[in-house]
């Protein structure tokens, strides 16, 4: 049986629980609170799909009976037991939140995952593994794009290095589609060090996406563990981490085109080291 609902009618934005969807332009604020905000039905689904901890939700009339039909949830047996906050407002009264065109009238507050350390994760691989990793960068949209290629292509986790945004910002989870809350995602305060970690204990080939690099992606091998590099929209991979990647590996370019959008680029990788990866019929 689905957890229930406690569908909770407001006329106000203006109650202490409804704070978080107040301040949806005070991300810092989220994060220091350790929640995140999901937007639109498919996100809101898929967190309620996941097993991360759901606070609250805010919509409309409309969408709790789409939702919630009989007051049950959709989601996993990790809810079995719980009732979960709906509070349901007039259209009008959500259309005062910033981002309506965007959310719909329907949102949640999801909260974020305790932070699973590199090494337990590095343990836990399958091999061979396939993971990404995040150096300064700083878009939030491009980390949810990038998050959202990564769940398409089976990576099996991503690394977020200490200078690149998180991947749980609004907008990171929205341009995510939700697939933020099924990828796992291991946040790292030295992002070179456990690279080099990776490299020496695992055998892993750490590759750059680098639009000058020594090779092209037609004579990369991606099939073993891996691990591929994205670095900042602007300056690209910092050198303290270009140090310890094994290979600088290019798309190749054409009409003088200089490089591609970091979320095309990671699409274009993982799409060659699945390929790589499959069986050979």
């Amino acid at each position: 049986m689905n957890p229930t609902i406690r569908r909770i009618p407001v006329s106000t934005l203006d109650i202490p629980e409804l704070q978080p969807y107040r301040t949806l332009r005070r991300p810092v604020e989220h994060m220091k609170a350790g929640i995140f905000v999901a937007e639109g039905e498919k996100v809101v689904r898929r967190l309620l799909e996941s097993r991360l901890s759901v606070v609250s939700l805010l919509m409309t009339d409309e969408w709790c009976a789409v939702l919630f039909p009989n007051d049950r949830a959709i989601g996993t047996t990790a809810r079995m037991g719980e009732t979960l906050p709906v509070y349901v407002a007039d259209k009008r009264l959500l259309e005062s939140i910033v981002g309506y065109n965007l959310h719909q009238g329907i949102m949640a507050i999801g909260r974020i995952q305790a932070a699973t350390p590199p090494d337990t994760l590095f343990r836990k691989l399958p091999q061979p593994f396939l993971l990404v990793a995040l150096d300064g960068l700083v878009n939030a949209e491009n980390v949810g794009l990038v998050i959202r290629n990564c769940a398409a292509f089976g990576v099996d986790a991503v690394l977020v290095g200490e200078t690149s945004s998180s991947p749980f910002l609004r907008r990171a989870v929205r341009n995510s589609m939700g697939t933020v809350f099924s990828v796992p995602i291991v946040s790292t305060e030295n992002l070179a060090a456990s690279l080099s970690r990776l490299q020496r204990e695992y055998a892993a080939s750490i590759v750059a996406a680098h639009p000058h690099g020594e090779h092209t992606i037609y004579q990369c091998g991606l099939a073993g563990n891996v691990c591929i590099v994205l670095g900042n929209e602007g300056g690209g991979i910092s050198a303290e981490v270009l140090d310890v990647c094994t290979e600088l590996v290019a798309v190749p370019m054409m009409y003088g085109t200089d490089s591609l959008n970091v979320a095309s680029a990671s699409a274009v990788f993982l799409f060659e080291a699945r390929r790589q990866r499959e069986p050979q019929k």
